[in-house]
């Protein structure tokens, strides 16, 4: 069972084995740790591992790469568990369920110190000052939700540094995202209330808020104050949209939802937070099932090394049983300090919920396994290499188009985890700048598309990527500063390299001073010049068009004879500038006010060379 030139001796090694509970660790050749896990009984755990009857094909090929085995044993089963997911993370063994390790969930956080609080996007340790709302599954779910309160409440978003510095309102202001407490235009009473109201939408309390408003507008318009009535309506209106997209039951109950999916050799988990009776949303992770384990076993190795760590909900559901399940409730009861419940079996909307949950794991999975080898698998790749917490969901990428400046254009298109999102693409005809500045271009069009994107309440990117230079980063970062979406977005240009090559492209952060320089054959390399090939061709197609129906809506300004009246009569008649080109002299006579010596001027002027 044991490859022959390891000199690993599982039959004396077993002779000493302990029978009390503790953690176990293989290690390979090279020294890197194969695999860690616990038992209750550590030698009955290990003999496992080592019978020929062992079923699991990916077991077997483990166990003949095994070079060294240790065991530390321990008191509790509980604290075997507690020192497994410590090894785990530390060690990163090859053949474990393996979680990102970032522990940094996000958070809405209001920074209380200052006369006008600002509620904030935030990862990262809570020793910081401030009041926490979350944990939220993902960055996706607290950008709309921020999104959500900003355009209710009108609270600020932006730093001290900036807010100290304005002599006007922004244009956060313009498109009423913001009350513009920086210049005086509202009281700190009146902000004050507004972040009262906020407060206890995040907290769950929306409808005694709605109920209140609903006094308040009735007390409004009874004194004719129709305009106030008008706010209070609005505002709740909104909150009703809010409690539309998250409301999914009339309790108030905590809970985090855990679904596993297992196909092809990978795994997807869903953990789906509700909180006070709302979907806060979903956090789904995908990776590679290395051992072949069953659902079952996957949870058991998932739920410590998810909930350690971060806040732990007052109950999980699974559809899958957890043998040790005792040990897990009593190690996040102690990490929390309250008690924590793990449910199997589960009943009427909670049956729903945990129903809807494994649907959704196993439609994610099948999506990746469709996507894997292509777009999918390239986003993962990116997403590491830049070290980002989470996958990026959608990627929107510029490009600028002209000709020595004649006819401007810029280019956005749009990739999500399925590919090209052609639906959502669009071009900017550029004017007002100087002719051929890049850089002013770029400024227009990031302020152009991410001022709509925030009116109209949309979708903005996980990250955004320039075709251009340190150059057009800077403005472009200038232009994010001022909407209040830099800690929103990842900001990215990408250049050719010295040498302008393709393959060698670079790429520019905001706070980095040397540019990353992916290997030309990674999956994020292929990515990144799919992106930015595309932005490129969708804008040089656009640039063209405009150029072509320029210069042929020109020929006919330059005929002595045709005013703006026959011109438009002839575009009219023939439908465009091209049936104009093709038609004759006798077909172009037919035009009223049309003369046969200008027909034939204009048939001439077209058919020129």
């Amino acid at each position: 069972m044991v490859n022959a030139a390891s000199p690993f001796d599982a039959k004396s090694f077993l002779k000493h084995v302990t029978e009390q509970p503790g953690v176990y660790i293989f290690t390979g050749q090279d020294g890197h740790a194969l695999y860690v896990g616990k038992a209750k009984n550590l030698k009955k755990r290990m003999q496992s591992y080592f019978r020929k009857s062992n079923p699991s094909v990916k077991t077997r090929l483990m166990v003949e790469k095994i070079h060294h085995a240790e065991v530390q044993t321990t008191r509790t089963e509980s604290e075997a568990l507690l020192l497994e997911n410590n090894l785990i993370k530390s060690k990163r063994p090859r053949y474990n369920i393996s979680l990102r390790d970032d522990k940094s969930y996000p958070y809405i956080r209001l920074e209380q110190d200052h006369e006008f609080p600002r509620l904030t996007f935030y990862r990262g340790s809570r020793s910081n000052p401030g009041k926490y709302f979350g944990p939220y599954p993902s960055a996706a779910s607290v950008r709309e939700m921020l999104g959500h309160l900003h355009k209710t409440f009108q609270l600020r978003q932006c730093s001290d540094a900036f807010f100290r510095n304005r002599s006007r309102p922004c244009l956060q202001y313009q498109i009423k995202r913001c009350s513009a407490p920086c210049v005086g235009r509202i009281e700190a009473d009146d902000y004050a209330e507004d972040l009262r109201q906020a407060i206890s939408v995040l907290e769950g309390r929306d409808d005694i808020l709605i109920e209140e408003l609903a006094e308040r507008m009735d007390i409004a318009s009874c004194n004719l104050e129709y305009e106030e009535a008008v706010i209070y309506r609005d505002r709740i209106a909104s909150l009703q949209r809010i409690r539309e997209r998250q409301y999914i039951s009339s309790g108030q109950e905590d809970a985090d939802v855990v679904a596993v999916a297992v196909e092809s050799g990978m795994v997807c988990f869903n953990v789906v937070s509700i909180r006070r009776g709302r979907n806060l949303g979903s956090r789904l992770d995908i990776q590679t099932n290395p051992l072949d384990r069953s659902p079952s076993r996957l949870i058991e190795d998932f739920l410590p090394q998810f909930f350690l760590g971060t806040t732990i909900p007052r109950e999980i559901l699974t559809a899958e049983k957890v043998d040790n399940r005792a040990s897990l409730e009593q190690v996040f009861s102690l990490e929390s300090g309250y008690r924590v419940a793990i449910k199997q079996r589960v009943r009427t909307h909670r049956a729903k919920w945990v129903e809807a949950a494994t649907i959704n794991a196993q439609d994610r999975l099948r999506q990746y396994l469709s996507e894997r080898e292509q777009i999918g698998g390239q986003f993962d790749a990116l997403a590491k290499y830049l070290q980002l917490a989470e996958t990026p969901e959608r990627i929107e990428c510029f490009d600028i188009s002209h000709t020595q400046g004649e006819r401007t254009v810029a280019a956005c298109v749009v990739f999500d985890q399925s590919g090209a999102v052609k639906s959502a693409y669009r071009r900017f005809n550029i004017s007002g700048i100087t002719e051929g500045d890049d850089y002013q271009a770029m400024s227009q069009v990031i302020k152009r598309r991410y001022q709509r994107v925030l009116e109209n309440d949309g979708q903005l990117p996980d990250i955004v990527m320039i075709d251009g230079g340190k150059g057009q980063l800077r403005v472009a970062a200038e232009v994010f500063e001022r909407l209040q979406i830099n800690h929103l977005v990842q900001l990215i240009a990408i250049s050719k390299g010295p040498e302008r090559r393709s393959g060698h492209e670079q790429l520019h952060l905001v706070d980095d001073r040397v540019p990353l320089v992916p290997s030309s054959s990674s999956p994020e390399s292929h990515l990144i010049r799919r992106i930015r090939d595309e932005a490129h061709r969708f804008a040089i197609t656009g640039h063209r068009q405009q150029r072509s129906k320029a210069r042929t809506t020109s020929l006919l300004e330059d005929i002595p004879g045709i005013g703006e009246k026959k011109r438009r009569d002839l575009l009219r008649y023939f439908g465009g500038i091209r049936e104009v080109k093709r038609a004759g002299v006798e077909e172009l006579s037919r035009v009223p006010g049309i003369s046969p010596v200008l027909a034939r001027r204009i048939y001439d002027r077209m058919h020129v060379g």
